[in-house]
C-alpha cells in the first residue's frame, strides 16, 4: 500500500484504534533517518530523549536537555512530511509545575515545528497534563518503565503493580492524552488497560494486544552498539554492514584502489 502524502493527524490515530488498525512509531533523530522513517509510511516519529543515550552516549535519558530536544525535533520535523512528529519532554520540566512545564511544551511546538509532546509520568502528573492540553499543546502519555525515573524504578525492567500501571494510563487518558505509551509491562496488564482506554496504546515490550508499537531506530535496524533488549526485533545488520564497509575503504586507501579512474576529476 503506497503511504498517503497527508499529513497524520490525532483523529486519524484515534480512528485507526476504533478500526483495530495496527499503528506503527519509530525514533528518529536526523534528517537522514528522519526522512527514511517518513517515506516507509511509519505513522508517528518520535524524537525521543533517548538520543542521549542513542547518539550523545549517555548512560541514560536524563541527561537530554530541552535545547537538544529542539535541535533534533526541528531536523526531524522539516524531514518528515506525511508522519505525526512527537517530541519528547525532557526531564524534569513536568515537575517543575504546570506553568513552566507549558512554557517547555509552548518551545518544543514552536522551535521544532512538530505536532505533538510526549510526557513520561504517572497519575501525579495528570494536572500538568490537563494543563498543557488546555494550552492546546497535543500530549502523548507515557507510563510504565519510565526511563527518567529510572534511578526510582530500580533499572530498566519490567514494571509489575498492575494497580499503579492502570491508574498512570487512565488518568493520562482523562487528563487529555490522546494516546498513552505502555513500556515493558506485562502482556496481560498492556491488553487490560488498551481495552479500558478509548484512546490509543502504543506498546514497547508491552505484548501484541497494544493498538500499535514502537520502536527505537537503531535497534530496528541492528545498528546498535551496547545491550539489546528482549522485546527488540532487528530487521537489519546495518552495524555488521557499516564496519565493513569501513574497513573495505581503509584497505582500498592503503592498496592505493581508492580512489580509482570512476571517483577522479579532471
Amino acid at each position: 500500500m503506497t503511504p498517503s502524502s497527508r499529513r497524520i493527524t490525532l483523529p486519524d490515530l484515534a480512528s485507526a484504534k476504533q478500526n483495530r488498525r495496527p499503528l506503527t512509531m519509530v525514533t528518529a533523530y536526523d534528517w537522514p533517518t528522519g526522512r527514511l522513517v517518513d517515506a516507509a509510511g511509519i505513522d508517528c516519529v518520535l524524537v525521543g530523549d533517548s538520543v542521549a543515550m542513542v547518539v550523545a552516549g549517555r548512560s541514560s535519558t536524563i541527561p537530554a536537555t530541552l535545547e537538544q530536544m529542539i535541535y533534533h525535533g526541528e531536523i526531524v520535523a522539516r524531514a518528515a512530511v506525511r508522519a505525526l512528529v512527537v517530541v519528547d519532554l525532557p526531564f524534569p520540566f513536568q515537575h517543575l509545575g504546570v506553568r513552566t512545564a507549558i512554557e517547555a511544551c509552548a518551545r518544543l511546538l514552536k522551535e521544532t515545528g512538530c505536532q505533538a509532546i510526549k510526557l513520561e509520568g504517572t497519575a501525579g502528573q495528570a494536572d500538568v497534563i490537563r494543563g498543557i492540553v488546555a494550552a492546546g499543546i497535543p500530549v502523548m502519555g507515557h507510563v510504565g518503565l519510565r526511563p527518567q525515573a529510572v534511578h526510582q524504578l530500580g533499572g530498566y525492567r519490567m514494571q509489575r503493580d498492575i494497580e499503579q500501571l492502570t491508574a498512570d494510563a487512565k488518568a493520562a487518558a482523562d487528563a487529555g492524552a490522546f494516546a498513552v505509551v505502555l513500556e515493558c509491562i506485562p502482556q496481560q496488564v498492556a491488553a487490560a488497560i488498551t481495552r479500558s482506554l478509548k484512546v490509543p496504546t502504543i506498546g514497547i515490550g508491552a505484548g501484541p494486544e497494544c493498538d500499535g508499537q514502537v520502536l527505537v531506530l537503531h535497534d530496528l535496524v541492528g545498528l546498535s552498539l551496547d545491550h539489546v533488549p528482549k522485546f527488540v526485533r532487528a530487521y537489519a545488520d546495518t552495524k555488521t554492514s557499516i564496519a565493513d564497509a569501513l574497513l573495505r575503504w581503509r584497505q582500498d586507501v592503503i592498496e592505493r584502489k581508492f580512489p580509482g579512474e570512476m571517483e577522479t576529476l579532471g
